[in-house]
């Protein structure tokens, strides 16, 4: 698995990697518009950092065999020229170099498929072994009773037990409902692919897209697990712009406001405990890689 045995990692690239530019290690990273995609926080995540790396496509999956074109219909799209194509929903896969790093980045954006679950995955599972892929990045956004005012929270799960205990990640332990990233994640592990999925919880009063406090989240996430600075000053001020913008919102309805009271105070107080000695030393060491990084 790691060829850094008895060394704690700090992340992909330190436990897949063996410090040399010359061992390559290729993460997939992968979300889905539709029901994993509260606020689309997760699929502009992966659009963001597509961009900062100039992804390039390598391959696509075929919208005929996955989609219900009634439920996610195809777009017509105006050309420069003045003509017109037709856009259908499919799934894109993109590679790209991580700058000064020996990082590989495999991009998987699309919508989740309407049939045929196993077959799709099996497809996206078997082309990820054909690109040597070491891990697999999930990522996910649902509606949750947390408050705009607070950092938005990101849980980080992994079933896989060296990379649970390397990179201080917990299991799952959710019970219900899935959707094609929970289909993904369990099928990577029956292909000995190692996976990380990632969630951030929106507001649900304000779960509509954009969300860039809760893009901006989940890619200081993904920044801590690849190792790989990014500059996200910009999204930085759109998140900020946001959160004024709920809050003046709240404050024209008694309500909202007063739910968002509720919410602030269920939250400041869930987090109290965590305010131990361990915890912050803990926080403290990981804003200290990043700085080292930068």
């Amino acid at each position: 698995m790691s060829n850094t045995e008895g060394f704690e990692a700090t992340g992909l690239q330190d436990f897949f990697g063996d410090g040399t530019s010359s061992e390559r290690v290729t993460v997939m990273l992968a979300a889905f518009e539709g029901w994993n995609d509260a606020g689309e926080a997760a699929s502009d995540a992966l659009k963001f950092l597509s961009r900062h790396w100039d992804s390039e496509k390598i391959a696509s999956i075929d919208a005929d065999e996955y989609y219900d074109f009634q439920f996610t219909r195809p777009s017509l799209k105006r050309t420069a020229s003045g003509g017109h194509r037709i856009k259908w929903p499919t799934t894109r896969i993109s590679r790209a170099e991580v700058p000064f790093s020996n990082l590989d980045i495999i991009f998987v954006t699309g919508v989740e498929p309407s049939y045929k679950w196993r077959a799709y995955t099996a497809e996206l599972i078997a082309l990820a072994k054909e690109l040597d892929v070491d891990c697999i990045v999930l990522a996910g956004a649902l509606l949750a009773d947390v408050p705009h005012s607070r950092p938005i929270p990101v849980s980080a799960s992994c079933e896989e037990p060296d990379l649970q205990e390397s990179l201080s990640l917990e299991p799952s332990s959710y019970e219900g409902p899935i959707g094609i990233v929970g289909v993904v994640s369990e099928m990577a592990g029956l292909a000995d692919i190692p996976s990380i999925s990632l969630w951030a919880a929106v507001p649900h009063y304000v779960g509509q897209a954009p969300s860039p406090k809760a893009q901006l989240a989940l890619l200081n996430r993904i920044e801590e697990l690849l190792q790989a600075p990014l500059d996200t000053h910009l999204l930085t001020e759109e998140a900020e712009a946001w959160e004024r913008g709920v809050d003046e919102l709240a404050t024209e309805d008694p309500e909202v406001a007063a739910y968002v009271r509720q919410l602030e105070e269920a939250k400041d107080t869930a987090d109290l405990p965590e305010a131990s000695g361990e915890s912050i030393a803990r926080e403290f060491e990981r804003y200290l890689k990043r700085r080292r990084r930068d």
